[in-house]
């Protein structure tokens, strides 16, 4: 009898501690996903190093401000970073003289770097001010996939583009990429007449995006969209 109740107790002890296991794993499960969530969601702040305020970001559903914005996704890249900036900053402001109606931002999406990149960046935004730098702190590394995601739904511009930090994209190859989109814009908006010509269109009125490489890019590689549910 003594030898059959000390089985049980052992069973007993058994399954206490695969309980107490199971337990411990789905609490430490959720705080764990909690935690994530609260990175990923925690709302995006831009600095203005003028005022050394957090401010605030806009919203991707606020009535558009600029005509494009570009949103560079920075990890790390202290010493690629200002090569990028200069090449297409000097492009954005030549074309702003050139034509009035063209304006612009640069969303700099700091994803958690260790290095001097927040310092680089905000070198660029005292240059250009504030309405056509800014810098997005996600306090954290997220991956490129989400620093592109805060960069975009943070943005002002009608006609939104990411280009690499290390100056792999050519912005100078921007407006093949512009007329493009235009013309498959006007071509949706006018239910499939590409020649008809509407003063009141906006590229933001049609929902498209255009992905690829460079070489792409030559070959008119251009996906229309529609809504997502």
């Amino acid at each position: 009898m003594g030898f059959v109740c000390a089985i049980v107790e052992a069973l007993l002890v058994v399954v206490v501690i695969i309980l107490f296991g199971l337990i411990s794993a789905i609490i430490f499960e959720a705080y764990r996903r909690r935690d994530n969530h609260a990175h990923i969601e925690a709302p995006a702040i831009f600095e203005d190093p003028s005022s050394l305020k957090q401010v605030p970001c806009p919203s991707v559903t606020d009535p558009a401000e600029k005509y494009i914005s570009l949103i560079i996704p920075a990890f790390n890249e202290e010493h690629r970073l200002p090569g990028a900036l200069d090449e297409t900053l000097n492009y954005l402001q030549q074309r702003a003289a050139k034509d009035k109606s063209f304006t612009y931002e640069v969303l700099i999406i700091d994803d958690g770097s260790s290095d001097g990149t927040k310092r680089v960046a905000f070198d660029f935004v005292r240059k250009y001010t504030v309405d056509n730098v800014r810098i997005i702190l996600l306090g954290r590394n997220h991956g490129k996939g989400e620093a592109i995601r805060k960069g975009m739904l943070h943005s002002r511009g009608e006609l939104l583009l990411m280009l690499d930090a290390d100056g792999a994209t050519k912005v100078t190859d921007l407006e093949k990429l512009e007329s493009q989109i235009h013309a498959v814009g006007r071509k949706e908006y006018n239910h499939g007449d590409s020649v008809t010509v509407d003063s009141t269109f906006r590229i933001s009125d049609i929902p498209i995006a255009a992905f690829g490489s460079r070489a792409h890019l030559e070959e008119k590689a251009l996906a229309t969209l529609k809504y997502f549910t």
